[in-house]
Parts: C-alpha cells; structure tokens; sequence
C-alpha cells in the first residue's frame, strides 16, 4: 500500500509541475516579443545631427596621419595664450613636468629616468607641431592627450612650453 501511494504521490507532483510548466509557457507569446519597442528601436536610424556637432572625418585619426613638422600652430604667441598655457599646463602638465618645466613636479619624481626637462635644447628645437604632436599622442612614456585636453589647450600649452625658455640672443 506505501507502494501506491509513492506512485501516486510521485504522479501527483508530477502531474502537477506539468501544469503549472504548460501554464507558464503558454503565457508568455515570444513571437509578439518581437514587435516590442525596446527592441525594435535597434532598427531605426540615427537622425540626422546638425553640422559641426560631430566629427564625421578628420579628428584623431587624420591628425595622427598628420607629418608633425607640417602643424602649425593656431594660436599666435600672445600673454594671454601664454597665461592660457599656463593654466592648462598647471592642471595637465605639472604633475610631472613641474611648475618650471625642468621635469621635477611631484608625481614625475618618483619616474626613472625623470621626465623630460621642457626647457632643454631637444624639446626646445623641435617645431610646435612635433611639440604639439607628442603631446597629443604620447612619445615614450609620456602619456597620450589628445582623448582628454581640448586641441586649442594643447596648442597654448605649446606656446607656454615656448615660454619657459626664451630664445637665445646673440
């Protein structure tokens, strides 16, 4: 009799669990899931934006196919640009570089080899492009800018790094 009665207790919950699987199926439709809005939107296209508020072509990528000697810089060597530079020097650039550009800032401390004095000769002789282009892109360990600063930042951080070494007079 205990027998029977495990059968029929075992038909029971299975019997059961049939039910209730044949009624959780059969209320949910997937077919009409596919007419859902939250997914149907993955169709639609974008619309149309405004000219100017999104690079299509050019940015990074053509700057970076760019021969850093041919950049010129936008900006003419004024003291406001140079007070510009400053600033924009003094939030992205000092930590390592240091407040005068000699490569002794807090945080480049503790770099082996130091980062690189912005008053010396090397950086000195190259062109605002290349300055501007190493800037942007990273040279070495420096780390790329372009992806965090403003162009026309790093344009006027290039006329302040002019500025800590004044040319020579001869």
């Amino acid at each position: 009799m205990d027998r029977n009665r495990s059968r029929h207790g075992q038909w029971f919950y299975f019997v059961l669990g049939s039910l209730l699987l044949v009624q959780l199926l059969s209320g949910c439709d997937y077919a009409r899931m596919k007419d859902d809005e939250a997914i149907q939107t993955y169709a639609d296209s974008m619309p149309a934006m405004p000219g100017q508020s999104v690079p299509v072509e050019g940015g990074t990528e053509q700057l970076q196919q760019t021969d850093p000697k041919t950049l010129e810089n936008p900006l003419a060597p004024t003291p406001e640009t140079v007070q510009l530079g400053a600033e924009k020097y003094g939030y992205y650039c000092q930590q390592c570089h240091g407040p005068t550009g000699k490569g002794n800032g807090t945080v480049g401390q503790s770099f082996a080899p130091l980062p690189t004095s912005l008053q010396s000769p090397y950086v000195q002789q190259q062109s605002d492009g290349e300055i501007f282009y190493r800037t942007s892109f990273g040279y070495k360990r420096h780390p790329p800018m372009a992806y965090t600063v403003a162009a026309l930042d790093r344009w006027a951080i290039v006329i302040f790094i002019r500025s800590l070494h004044p040319p020579d007079r001869g």
